[in-house]
């Protein structure tokens, strides 16, 4: 059976941490959390498990978990972030693809929770992500907060039976935040990358994006969770648009 890698980078994941540390305890060779110098109970919780614990600065979502893959003792990953765990589907899934593993990237359905609800619709189920792969086959990339595993040219690909499960926010303000975190680090990424906002983008995106989310991916079918997803989506494509246009008109002052 081919061994395999569980790598999670964490920061201030106290709240999280165990629940996906249980669930990968049957299917992991090593677990390896790379911590961004996390100031709560994360790295005594992670010692208590026993796990590779290793302290690394925070370079972007990409610059991390391409460090934490290259620190990983076995080439084939399984990368989760602190708020995910694996159902039992799934784990039998790893579990069978451990024994010959002939698929070079692994994609799974990721099933997100939204303040104690599970959300089939607006556009977040299934959310399909490459977690499962074979590290000298690829490279972390896109553009931060939105890092995405990118294989090589050739590469074959499998799809799991079985969901991520996602625990995203527990309160509406957890969403909030996070919204205003993201946005900061979206306009920042696209700024270096020399894109600029219009007048489109800015007013008329977020409008599609709740469109598309609320009646095309049937928002309104996860009912009050539903309107408050999509509603917030389409504020943070306004303030990704809007923090973009500020740092555009900083630079020519």
């Amino acid at each position: 059976m081919i061994k395999l890698s569980v790598v999670i980078i964490t920061l201030n994941e106290e709240r999280n941490i165990a629940r996906c540390l249980d669930s990968v305890a049957s299917v992991a060779d090593e677990i390896l959390v790379v911590d961004s110098i996390s100031t709560d109970r994360t790295k005594e919780i992670c010692q208590q498990y026993g796990v590779r614990f290793v302290e690394h600065p925070f370079e972007g979502y990409i610059g991390q978990k391409n460090y934490a893959t290259r620190l990983a003792t076995h080439n084939h990953i399984l990368s989760l972030d602190a708020d995910e765990a694996l159902s039992d589907t799934l784990k039998h899934s790893i579990s069978e693809a451990k024994k010959h593993f002939d698929a070079d990237g692994f994609a799974m359905n990721r099933y997100t929770n939204y303040c104690g609800k599970w959300i089939k619709h607006c556009g977040w189920y299934p959310d399909v992500k490459l977690r499962l792969f074979n590290r000298t086959k690829g490279l972390w990339g896109g553009i931060n907060p939105h890092d995405r595993f990118i294989m090589e040219k050739g590469s074959t690909f499998s799809h799991l039976e079985g969901d991520l499960l996602h625990y995203s926010y527990h309160t509406e303000s957890d969403h909030h935040r996070q919204i205003d975190r993201f946005t900061d680090i979206a306009a920042r990424a696209y700024y270096e990358a020399g894109k600029k906002p219009t007048f489109i983008k800015q007013w008329f995106s977020p409008l599609a994006k709740f469109m598309r989310d609320y009646f095309l991916n049937l928002g309104f079918l996860d009912g009050e969770a539903g309107l408050k997803i999509c509603l917030l989506s389409a504020k943070a494509t306004y303030l990704k648009y809007s923090k973009l246009k500020k740092l555009w008109r900083l630079e020519k002052s």
